[in-house]
């Protein structure tokens, strides 16, 4: 059984919907991020990151009461299709308007607990003294935040500072077209992407703490150096996921246009769930 023992969904900013979401159960719990947009909505709502976050964190729940967590997520993504093909408002024109969000599923089966992700969310694993990580979003940040400084420091701008974004958005654009081709594939209205899931299979024993997170959250270890693994899910058990949201924040408001730590915006929407495994 997984036991929640703290959850935390904060947006990015406040005036703006939230487009993470999670669900939980007692044998499989998630963390979906929905893509930003990079134009305009092609779906019905607030936006289109939020209806993919949310409509595919529900019927993954739901497919999972009846089956195999790989079946599952390949029937929530054609669900997922078939609404997006039905409700759509036109015709997408380019591949980088379409919604899509990471996501990273834990559930316990016969074998064990089972881990799926697509993207940058992650989890973070604590069985007595051994720590490990699941996903690639704390080893492949640098990456991202490399790039958004290259691009600042050709336009003499600061990468996070308010209507900067505008002067990114072809480079934006462009690496979301990628989505759904090579090695990059998400959660989408695209049912290929659950065969390119990462798997991993862990033996996990009663007491087992379990962090699941987009990596808006996991940006306290993998962009901003605030802890490392451990000492992440430590804090989130001994601090509680409010404090820690706090600290993301404060980190973030003292470096608001990410001349310190580059990034594409001020803060991400950051959401966390802390499970214990019974």
């Amino acid at each position: 059984m997984l036991r929640l023992l703290d959850s935390l969904s904060l947006p990015g900013d406040a005036a703006r919907t939230n487009e993470d979401s999670f669900a939980h159960g007692a044998a499989a719990a998630l963390v979906m991020d929905g893509a930003t947009m990079l134009g305009d909505p092609l779906m019905p709502g607030p936006s289109d990151a939020a209806w993919i976050a949310n409509f595919g964190a529900r019927r993954l729940m739901a497919h999972l009461q009846d089956l195999e967590p790989k079946k599952a997520l390949r029937a929530a993504m054609a669900d997922a299709q078939k609404s997006f093909n039905a409700l759509r408002l036109r015709q997408m024109e380019a591949p980088w308007q379409i919604p899509c969000a990471s996501v990273v599923l834990a559930a316990q089966t016969q074998k064990g607990l089972e881990f799926l992700w697509l993207g940058d969310c992650g989890a973070i694993l604590a069985q007595g003294d051994a720590v490990s990580v699941i996903g690639d979003t704390i080893a492949k940040r640098a990456g991202e935040s490399a790039r958004a400084r290259v691009i600042a420091q050709e336009r003499n701008v600061s990468p996070a500072a308010p209507g900067v974004r505008a002067q990114f958005m072809a480079h934006l654009r462009a690496v979301r077209a990628r989505v759904n081709s090579g090695d990059t594939w998400l959660f989408s209205p695209d049912k290929r992407a659950a065969t390119h899931a990462q798997r991993r299979m862990v033996k996990a024993a009663a007491g087992t703490l379990v962090l699941l997170a987009s990596d808006g959250f996991l940006a306290l270890a993998s962009d901003y150096g605030a802890y490392d693994a451990a000492g992440l899910i430590a804090a989130a058990k001994t601090k509680g996921l409010a404090a820690l949201g706090a600290e993301l924040r404060a980190i973030e408001n003292d470096d608001a246009g990410g001349d310190k730590f580059a990034r594409f915006k001020k803060s991400d929407d950051a959401t966390a769930l802390l499970l214990e495994i019974q």
